[in-house]
């Protein structure tokens, strides 16, 4: 189920914006624009709609969150028993693409993260094609016309055991 409204923080670039909510899921995403289809939309429904999670992996003993000054760059801050770790969200205003950035920050001591990227275009219908570049480096996820970039400088693995170098574009 999703999270209650008040549990969701907004990101954008003037030309679309995005829901990130406390648990560090972003729900809802309609992207390139605001009037185009979403690619995460697990508001509406489930998980299986579409949803970008980094959180840790254990339990979670305390969140806050605040934006960085005048500004929709969110700060989410995670409380574990092993440390402390913060996801900062934004959406740089636009070049030539729309981008999406995560950035995990560890504050103190030692925490695992866990990622799920679940991309559903058509408002959490239509399941991309998804394959990797040559390099290894970035996940392309192409369904008819839409298609979502992916590149980290990390390496993420599926749920398989296949890893691969997971900046969501």
């Amino acid at each position: 189920m999703p999270l209650a409204i008040e549990d969701y923080g907004l990101i954008g670039d003037c030309e679309t914006a995005a829901l990130v909510g406390r648990d560090g899921s972003i729900d809802w995403l309609c992207w390139p624009a605001f009037d185009s289809d979403a690619c995460f939309a697990a508001l509406l429904g489930s998980e299986k709609h579409g949803r970008w999670l980094i959180a840790p992996q254990g339990e979670i003993k305390k969140t806050s969150r605040c934006y960085q000054g005048q500004t929709l760059i969110l700060n989410t801050r995670f409380e574990t028993a092993n440390g402390v770790v913060e996801l900062i969200d934004f959406m740089p205003l636009r070049g030539e693409a729309s981008d999406v950035v995560r950035l995990v920050c560890g504050v103190d001591g030692r925490v695992r993260m866990r990622m799920q990227l679940v991309i559903r275009f058509g408002f959490g219908v239509d399941i991309p094609w998804v394959k990797r570049t040559e390099d290894r480096s970035t996940l392309l996820a192409i369904a008819g016309p839409d298609m979502i970039v992916l590149r980290t400088t990390v390496t993420a693995k599926s749920p398989r055991g296949n890893s691969t170098r997971v900046t969501l574009r």
